[in-house]
């Protein structure tokens, strides 16, 4: 039977949505528009957000989602998911995950640490280019700065040719205003950490002007600046961001659709921290 070919002995799968994951999304979701022409009823929201998790953990294809699992058809989800991606649904779900955290006091403000890491494309779009670590062919590249524990703050997409140090600013502008605490939100590390490919001086200055004491390593410098001993944290996380199978190679043409699955999946990590630690 398929669904046992998929489902299997467990009990549990990762694309099962959980009362504790359910409850900060629904409320973020947008209203439905109304049905112009009258046929089957509507999937419900939860049950396309299993078929999109399916589809993220497992890499499988849209159009071969199995229809006895219940999720609906592979377009179905595809339209669900580029829809909430537009409303911002991800973005906002990231924000009150992170809020949980620092309400708990479990953001590591310290430290943060930027890292990136190459994707294969198997088709050319925007956000694509010549990955020099794969003889030029199509590539992206995932850009992520985490805080002190690994837990994400901000991630980014590019061209698979673009520059690290290209994206430090940018990332740092994309960390969110956190709430959670009396006070102002927060949005600003004490301290950055990176490799050699953020080496530049001018891009200090930059990092200082923000008030953010840069510590990043040089080139021609031996190794054993000691930057590992907190720079493991950031290797982890994205080891656990290409844990999701659609997300190892970019097949989607838009760029728009795999910054879904991106989102979806930074906002998934972040809700692993939430319940390890809240």
């Amino acid at each position: 039977m398929l669904v046992g070919l998929f489902v299997g002995k467990r009990e549990s799968r990762p694309w099962i949505v959980s009362d504790e994951l359910w409850s900060p999304v629904e409320p973020l979701l947008p209203e439905p528009g109304p049905k112009l022409v009258a046929g089957r009823p509507k999937v419900p929201d939860r049950q396309a957000l299993r078929g999109i998790l399916f589809v993220l953990h497992t890499g499988i294809q849209w159009e071969y989602l199995p229809q006895e699992l219940g999720f609906g058809s592979g377009m179905t989800c595809w339209r669900r998911l580029a829809a909430w991606n537009e409303a911002g649904v991800w973005d906002r779900l990231h924000v009150v995950l992170l809020a949980r955290l620092r309400a708990a006091k479990q953001l590591d403000w310290s430290r943060a640490v930027i890292d990136s890491s190459h994707v294969r494309a198997a088709r050319r779009g925007p956000k694509s280019g010549p990955s020099p670590v794969d003889r030029a062919r199509p590539g992206s590249k995932h850009h992520i700065l985490v805080d002190g524990q690994g837990i994400p703050l901000a991630v980014s997409l590019t061209g698979g040719n673009r520059n690290d140090v290209t994206q430090l600013m940018p990332l740092l502008a994309k960390i969110p205003s956190v709430p959670g605490l009396v006070g102002r939100p927060r949005r600003r590390p004490d301290v950055l950490l990176g490799d050699r490919g953020y080496d530049h001086d001018k891009y200090r200055r930059m990092v200082w002007a923000q008030g953010i004491k840069p510590v990043i390593a040089r080139r021609g410098v031996p190794h054993g600046s000691g930057l590992g001993v907190h720079r493991w944290v950031v290797e982890r996380t994205i080891a656990w961001f290409h844990g999701f199978r659609r997300l190892r190679i970019r097949r989607e043409r838009r760029d728009d659709i795999h910054e879904a699955f991106r989102g979806l999946a930074i906002c998934l990590i972040t809700h692993r921290h939430v319940q390890r630690l809240c």
